[in-house]
């Protein structure tokens, strides 16, 4: 649920055609969306790219800010909440290393379109929202768009995992805590990826990507990031 970031731009590769369902009106802000937005600034997984050109953006919205779908920014969703803009999602999905069949627990459903972006890609997502009206709203789009079967959703505290299914190959978290979660942590397979953002509420955030290498967290910042509080026992 990123509000802004702040990385580099890189220019150069061939876009991946989408699906044509996206409807005509929209279609050539999702190519533009592609080229200028993702490929133009480094995102090159063409999986990623396959993935963000065929989710429906516009579907996890709601209605008066539809034509808004392939901008690249944040947009409210309720709850506080808000969807992250398709280069957040495109670079924190391939910074994860997703593979087909592997299973991903996600922290911060919002309106469900990180889940079936990763759900394209063959993910088994398990995905955990603070906000039921959230959560039953994302429930319902993803049944109709056909990614029901790949994601499991569960109202609850996110900071505190999903312990019955654990361990996790691929964590992302789509809200900033003060730290990484002990019970994240603890969740996450040996040899796995976590992709989360931390720092201060109103302050300066970095995006991180943590593996867990013979028991011990390696840490490394990626970008700088705004991103909404993540709320729970181990968050705000």
């Amino acid at each position: 649920m990123a509000e802004e970031d702040r990385a580099p731009p890189a220019r150069g590769k061939e876009v991946v055609p989408g699906r044509e369902e996206v409807p005509e009106e929209l279609r050539s802000r999702r190519d533009a969306m592609l080229e200028r937005d993702l490929l133009d600034r480094g995102i090159s997984d063409p999986e990623v790219m396959r993935a963000m050109a065929r989710v429906r953006r516009d579907r996890f919205l709601p209605a008066d800010l539809r034509i808004h779908s392939f901008d690249d920014t944040p947009l409210r969703i309720g709850c506080g909440q808000t969807i992250s803009q398709p280069y957040i999602v495109a670079y924190m999905t391939e910074a994860l290393e997703v593979e087909a069949g592997m299973k991903v627990l996600e922290i911060g459903t919002g309106s469900g379109y990180q889940a079936a972006v990763l759900a394209e890609m063959g993910a088994e997502v398990f995905s955990i929202e603070r906000f039921e009206d959230l959560s039953y709203a994302a429930e319902a789009v993803l049944d109709e768009l056909g990614y029901g079967e790949n994601v499991t959703l569960r109202v609850d505290d996110g900071t505190l995992g999903w312990p019955e299914e654990a361990p996790f190959p691929r964590i992302i978290v789509t809200a900033a805590g003060p730290r990484v979660p002990e019970a994240l942590a603890g969740q996450l397979a040996e040899g796995g990826r976590m992709v989360i953002p931390v720092g201060e509420v109103r302050g300066e955030q970095h995006l991180l990507l943590v593996t867990k290498e013979e028991g011990k967290l390696l840490e490394r910042e990626l970008l700088e990031v705004r991103f909404v509080p993540l709320m729970g026992r181990e968050g705000y």
